[in-house]
């Protein structure tokens, strides 16, 4: 295949890890004057969910199933994103290069659909 291998496009994905903890420093400091404390592992798993779930809902309003208020692609492309930014903290929060993880697994599942792909004369 003529794709670029995911390994090729980890300095991108570093650069928006860093960007992530950056924004994710600014809320401790918040949560810290707020709450005494900023959020633990939980609570920030539970933000993503909420927000990988009201992705659920803004396709729906896409596909004109479901209503919302508001512009759907300019919430789409909020929640996409930050979505995106959860899975950098949480990641951090849990000692996990996302950079690498993923350059890894897309990695491993390309070969496997490469071998597929042969396998099925293709």
């Amino acid at each position: 295949m003529s794709e670029t291998p995911a390994h090729e496009n980890k300095a991108g994905l570093g650069e928006a890890d860093d960007r992530a903890l950056e924004v994710r420093a600014q809320y401790e400091k918040i949560e810290q004057r707020v709450l005494g404390r900023t959020w633990t592992l939980p609570e920030l798993a539970v933000g993503f969910t909420n927000d990988a779930a009201y992705v659920g809902r803004l396709v729906l309003a896409a596909e004109r199933t479901w209503g919302i208020d508001g512009d759907v692609d300019a919430e789409l492309q909020h929640k996409l994103a930050e979505c995106l930014w959860w899975v950098f903290v949480l990641a951090d929060r849990l000692d996990v290069d996302m950079p690498e993880a993923y350059a890894a697994t897309m990695d491993r599942i390309n070969a496997g659909l490469e071998r597929t792909l042969r396998g099925m004369g293709a």
